[in-house]
């Protein structure tokens, strides 16, 4: 039935479905860096590090920032879209930034799963992973495509999103810079 259900639906539904399943997935896999156990050494060195970015991107402009946090992001996003080793590499990219929320979490001794459900109140959050499950989504399309022989006209619907992936992260990168420079965390 449920195979049935796929071949009935649009070609729209099936993408829509695919970055859902995506979207799921990368929250699962953050999620499982943020439940990783940290020692209070890797909390303190993650820690540091955020910090050290954070401090950093405070001394730019926000649109030095958002282009420093932009680069960052879309480096990234464009690796997802790679064929096969995107997702890993998005895999442990997510999973990483969850190990980061651990240890920010544990440094300010609160639990990392409400802090990183409450980034979700920002926007850029929403924004970054969009753009991420997106990027999952188009690489196993992709892969489909070249194995059913399709894989030419796949390829400019990729660059299609590979543009708005860009627009969304621009756009949450100039979120995200303007909140760092505007409202300082001590």
């Amino acid at each position: 039935m449920a195979y049935g259900f796929w071949a009935g639906s649009p070609s729209r539904m099936k993408r829509i479905l695919t970055i859902l399943a995506c979207f799921l997935f990368s929250i699962i896999i953050t999620t499982a860096g943020v439940l990783t156990p940290l020692s209070s050494e890797d909390s303190k060195t993650k820690g540091e590090e955020l910090k050290q970015l954070q401090d950093s991107l405070k001394g730019m402009s926000v649109w030095g920032g958002a282009a420093s946090i932009f680069e960052n992001n879309f480096i990234i996003c464009l690796i997802m879209f790679v064929p096969v080793a995107g997702p890993l590499y998005g895999s442990y990219v997510l999973y990483n930034t969850g190990l980061y929320v651990a240890g920010e979490s544990n440094m300010m001794n609160v639990s990392g799963i409400i802090v990183f459900f409450l980034l979700f109140i920002l926007p850029f959050t929403w924004f970054e992973f969009i753009a991420y499950s997106t990027a999952l989504a188009s690489s196993v399309w992709l892969v489909w495509r070249i194995i059913q022989r399709r894989g030419t006209r796949e390829l400019a619907r990729t660059g299609m999103f590979i543009a708005i992936c860009a627009g969304l992260l621009l756009l949450g990168a100039l979120i995200e810079a303007y909140l760092i420079v505007s409202f300082p965390a001590s």
